[in-house]
């Protein structure tokens, strides 16, 4: 949590740890079985709540590894990048400020859920409608930071650029800082080949 946040009340704190719990089960059990093998009967079981409360807070099996808690997070950041910076530097910000911003432990969170999500044959089409996702929210941020609509046609071209760039740099691995930089100092290049 930014340090600018004001602090999440006993209601909220309680949703974020069961949120957590079911999430950190779900992978050291996806590690140790396997994506198919392992069932939300069992994260519920290990993250000790009903499968039920488990659909409340993810709509699927594939929804706890694809759901990408850090997106609210960069978005506040890349809102209050100042307006001179082109979108990919903004971006650029606004993603190194979060990273540096994470604790460890969610560093580290982050970095399994998404070794998971890469290497998991099965969430390769849900992949494709996050991937659909993330274009939605990069044009939304890009839109607003440039004043044209979401559904502009350049706006929209731009942010499945970006993202595909991001996808394409991953090559099926979670993408590193460095991979991250590369990929938008090439779109933001135009991306050249010669």
């Amino acid at each position: 949590m930014p340090a600018t946040d004001q602090p999440l009340g006993l209601r909220e704190r309680k949703k974020l740890k069961t949120r957590q719990a079911i999430r950190r089960e779900a992978f050291r059990l996806i590690d140790a079985n396997g994506y198919a093998a392992t069932t939300v009967e069992q994260i519920a079981e290990a993250a000790e709540v009903s499968p039920s409360t488990f659909f409340r807070y993810f709509g699927s099996k594939e929804s706890l590894l694809l759901a990408d808690d850090l997106d609210p997070l960069i978005f506040a950041a890349f809102e209050s990048q100042p307006p001179e910076l082109s979108p990919t530097e903004a971006i650029r910000r606004a993603y190194t400020e979060v990273m540096a911003a994470l604790p460890a432990e969610q560093l580290d969170f982050e970095n399994t859920r998404q070794r998971l999500m890469f290497s998991i044959p099965e969430l390769k089409a849900a992949m494709y409608d996050e991937y659909y996702r993330t274009v939605n929210v990069v044009a939304e941020m890009i839109g607003h930071r440039i004043g044209r609509p979401t559904d502009d046609f350049e706006v929209r071209v731009f942010a499945g650029a970006l993202t595909g760039a991001m996808m394409a740099a991953a090559d099926n691995a979670p993408p590193t800082a460095a991979t991250i930089y590369r990929a938008l100092d090439f779109v933001d290049a135009g991306m050249p080949l010669r």
